[in-house]
């Protein structure tokens, strides 16, 4: 129903969006070739299968019975192209990408979190929390852009140019080494933007979660037993402590297919995001619906299996649903 719904919402509001793939076809081929609208508006009739003009019933009809044949159309600005065949090319490399960087941003933040949590009230308590906090509240396209200014312009250490794309012109993919550091290079600057403004929040939840449950009953009870601090702290608190930061991290990894438009556009980093800011400016609705319903099938799929994730590896979880029924 969650599909649905936003499958439908999404094929209104795209259409809600001033001009239309014709027309906007039309003024960008007058504004870069100097042709007459006529000409410009004959190729546009050659080029797009979509007439703007049939009644917005029909077309969503049309639209929902492709869909349930597995047909979502074709790309407007790519004629000849699918939309499941623009889906494939861009998708594994956000999937990449930001894929890498939560992974790195959730293992940095619980290790951080816990060190705040064990270290209250230090100076590297006051440190980590104040740096958690500003990074939080950073959004992404602005920290990419301070990277792009600083280590690409004024240190000049990263060479912006050659960075851009998902790999190096001529390179042929291929489950390689040489490929896989090709990848890497050109992955390097958004994956370092997207860690850098998730992390924070990890650790101050990981330290929040860490500090509440060692104010519990067992953790007092291990200390009674004589247990170490290193088997209280993996077995009992870190183990605990973790559990709410699993579910909101396969909820996240849902939103991994949306990736983050602006920060692969300013990277010129070709992900899902770019592909997505390209059909946004040029009204490609059947890139843009698709791209959508990819996102939502990922996000619903992510909360059953942050559902089922939790209740694995919390056995309170199960014993009381079983009580219950």
């Amino acid at each position: 129903m969650t599909i649905f719904l936003v499958t439908t919402l999404t094929f209104f509001l795209v259409r809600l969006l001033p001009g239309n793939p014709v027309d906007t076809f039309i003024s960008t081929q007058i504004a870069q070739t100097g042709v007459s609208y006529a000409d410009a508006a004959a190729q546009a009739q050659s080029l797009f299968s979509l007439d703007p003009d049939q009644p917005l019933i029909q077309q969503y009809l049309q639209y929902m019975l492709n869909m349930l044949h597995g047909d979502f159309g074709n790309s407007l600005l790519s004629p000849g192209t699918t939309v499941a065949e623009v889906i494939k090319t861009y998708l594994p490399w956000t999937l990449f990408s930001v894929g890498i960087a939560t992974t790195l941003a959730f293992i940095i933040g619980i290790i951080s979190g816990m060190v705040m949590a064990y270290r209250r009230e230090s100076w590297i308590d006051h440190l980590l929390t104040s740096v958690g906090a500003l990074l939080h509240a950073i959004p992404n396209y602005i920290l990419a852009i301070l990277i792009v200014v600083f280590l690409g312009v004024k240190l000049q250490l990263f060479d912006l140019t050659k960075a851009r794309g998902s790999f190096s012109p001529g390179v042929e993919p291929s489950f390689s080494l040489s490929f896989l550091n090709d990848a890497l290079y050109h992955a390097t600057l958004p994956i370092l933007a997207y860690t850098l403004t998730t992390v924070g929040s990890w650790a101050l939840v990981m330290k929040s979660s860490t500090v509440e449950t060692l104010g519990e009953d067992y953790v007092t009870v291990a200390r009674a037993r004589g247990l170490t601090d290193g088997r209280i702290r993996t077995g009992y608190v870190g183990r605990n402590a973790v559990l709410p930061l699993f579910s909101a991290l396969a909820v996240s990894l849902g939103f991994v297919v949306g990736g983050a438009i602006f920060v692969e556009k300013i990277f010129g980093y070709q992900g899902i995001g770019y592909s997505l800011f390209t059909a946004l400016n040029g009204r490609d609705y059947a890139v843009l619906q698709g791209i959508f319903l990819v996102l939502t099938i990922s996000v619903v799929l992510a909360n059953l299996v942050a559902d089922i994730l939790y209740s694995r590896l919390d056995p309170r979880i199960r014993v009381g649903g079983k009580s219950k029924g």
